[in-house]
């Protein structure tokens, strides 16, 4: 495939629902490392480590064995599907430009409830009357949410105050010991693709009733409207609506022992979840149907945007509460689920002879593009410039496929150039991989609520939070 040079870059991963971003990254590292596709670049960089000088090692925390470099453009909730965009060896260094691109959603929004984490994974913190709720009202609130507009993050977030994030103050039943600060944010595009009405979808409300400690703060911060009902009761089971589901499986059933494997929280197999299309209903259930009405949205939006807060608002908007029942991301910057330039996820359980070439294919696309950027910038033709940072070209065709292709020095003739290629992109990898470790709490916080969901199924720090748009901590959140 790859003919002994270095393959690296930047490609996207058609994400499951159920698990976390980390979780893709750790599985792509899995089968990476193991591949022949990869084999180049783990030759490089050995080498390269291999000539460091002792105060370079004694500084280096991971002694282990190299694994591939991998770092995100933006994470997703385990909750969410869709687009994660992955940066391989020194294509980590373009991770920043995704966190500020414009980005693609379709979210399902359900009424009636309000939950701390403004989604169907959260816990109920108050009801409210839906049955005003028109697919004309919600036309005519929408228009308030176009453009740009001042956006107040979830309480449930990882943005930090006071060097705590928002969500462990949620977690923990604490006040926010300040306001949580609107943000300017603009709505590019913003549409009601379905309508459905009551009892004839299959979205189901969270059961699970927040502690009587949270109701109280998120009574204090939100504003839950005058019609609202907040119960500072202790929440009892049997009170539950009949179209709420049973969200409190055993402790036993919740979550399978950590593979011990060091770079591996866990691994793919016949249980791993399939990547669901754009428009995949909730499981089929024997419960009573749902009867507040559900709609689908689509909205692009710049970085920084939250569409659990664009669900959570809209409900208020109509007098009433909302949730985020579903999320897909189907673009981000040019990687987009229906343009088939995406990886999809289930195909790395069917063995390198079928995603090798899939993802050589991606990672040479991505390249072609970026020698194009370079030529349109005023570039010299796609020559790689010395000092420039690129570590990638060598030499470069029309850009139309048929003349030859940028070269990646191959491992054992250019092994010196290949290995600063990834000593910048190791570089680069201490910014953007190190929020996976940072959030390993976050991801483990959504993978509990993911748990307790009625149906089953974390690039620098600053930039980090900068795009929280789709994704709890890391970049997007829903």
């Amino acid at each position: 495939m790859a003919n002994g040079r270095v393959v690296e870059g930047v490609l996207a991963v058609n994400k499951p629902t159920g698990i976390s971003s980390a979780q893709v990254l750790r599985d792509l590292q899995k089968h990476f490392f193991s591949s022949k596709l990869f084999a180049p670049w783990l030759e490089a960089e050995s080498a390269r480590r291999a000539r460091e000088n002792n105060n370079q090692k004694r500084r280096r925390r991971d002694r282990r064995q190299p694994q591939v470099k991998i770092g995100h453009g933006g994470t997703l909730d385990p909750l969410a599907t869709g687009v994660l965009i992955a940066g391989i060896g020194s294509g980590t260094k373009s991770l920043g430009s995704f966190l500020t691109c414009t980005k693609t959603y379709e979210a399902t929004v359900l009424l009636g409830v309000a939950t701390d984490s403004y989604d169907r994974v959260g816990r109920v913190l108050a009801r409210a009357p839906y049955a005003h709720v028109t697919r004309e009202r919600v036309e005519e609130a929408l228009a308030g949410f176009r453009g740009k507009i001042m956006q107040r993050p979830p309480l449930f977030s990882a943005l930090r105050v006071q060097g705590k994030r928002l969500y462990e103050y949620a977690r923990e039943g604490k006040e926010v010991p300040e306001e949580i600060r609107e943000r300017p944010v603009e709505v590019l595009e913003l549409e009601i693709l379905e309508w459905h009405d009551g009892g004839t979808h299959g979205h189901r409300w969270p059961k699970e009733e927040a502690e009587t400690e949270e109701k109280e703060v998120a009574a204090k911060v939100l504003d839950f409207g005058p019609d609202a009902s907040v119960s500072l009761k202790r929440p009892r089971p049997a009170s539950t609506p009949d179209c709420v589901s049973e969200v409190n499986p055993s402790k036993k059933a919740r979550r399978s022992p950590s593979n011990p494997e060091p770079t591996m929280s866990g691994g793919l197999g016949p249980s791993s979840p399939p990547s669901p299309s754009l428009a995949t209903p909730p499981p089929a259930s024997s419960l009573p149907p749902c009867p507040a009405p559900a709609l689908r949205l689509r909205v692009t939006s710049t970085s920084g945007f939250y569409v659990r807060s664009l669900c959570h608002d809209l409900g208020a908007a109509l007098g009433s509460l909302a949730i985020m029942a579903e999320l897909v991301r189907t673009r981000q910057g040019p990687f987009d689920l229906r343009a088939q330039n995406v990886l999809e996820y289930a195909e790395l359980a069917r063995g390198e002879d079928v995603w090798g070439a899939r993802v050589q294919s991606l990672l040479d696309e991505w390249r072609r593009g970026q020698v194009e950027e370079e030529r349109n910038e005023g570039g010299e033709s796609g020559e790689r410039k010395d000092g420039d940072g690129s570590g990638e070209l060598d030499a470069v065709g029309d850009g139309a496929g048929e003349a030859p292709f940028p070269a990646s020095p191959p491992a054992g003739a250019k092994a010196d150039q290949s290995a600063e290629t990834a000593s910048r992109a190791a570089d680069a990898e201490a910014d953007v991989v190190a929020d996976a470790d940072a959030d390993a709490e976050a991801d483990a916080e959504a993978a509990r609520r993911e748990e307790n969901a009625p149906t089953a199924v974390s690039p620098a720090a600053k930039a980090t939070e900068a795009a929280n748009s789709g994704d709890l901590p890391g970049a997007s959140v829903a």
